[in-house]
């Protein structure tokens, strides 16, 4: 399994968060874990810019030769940015989880869901609670 980054949060629905510029602004995407269990990732649907959206509801989804999964807003608030290039190209999903393969950005408005550290991460994802 792919290394898990330190700097991120992580929800148990296998998103994780980062903090840009003004940190008011957060990037989410889907962890490694995440799309190596999805396998090859052949569809992403994000949510639209201008998007309001709660911490846990459901706002998108990530299609691959295997399933489907539902993506979840870790944070509440405003989708402020999309990343067109992973809905162009969803195999950046699974070549680069945490650069090119980010999903969405929004503005922080309300609470955020559980968030789980690196650590808390890791050990949600190798069995130990």
């Amino acid at each position: 399994m792919s290394s898990i980054p330190d700097e991120l949060h992580y929800t148990k629905e296998h998103e994780w968060i980062a903090g840009v510029d003004d940190g008011l602004t957060l990037t989410v995407g889907i962890t490694a874990y995440a799309a190596e269990a999805l396998g090859d990732v052949v569809y992403v649907q994000v949510p639209e810019v201008g998007t309001t959206v709660a911490a846990g509801d459901a706002v998108g989804e990530v299609e691959s030769t295997k399933s489907v999964s539902d993506i979840y807003a870790p944070v509440g608030g405003e989708v402020v940015e999309v990343n067109t290039a992973v809905v162009d190209d969803p195999s950046l999903v699974n070549g680069d989880p945490y650069g090119e393969g980010w999903l969405f950005r929004v503005r922080l408005e309300g609470e955020a869901a559980d968030l789980l550290s690196a650590e808390e991460y890791t050990a949600l994802t190798s069995g130990e609670s």
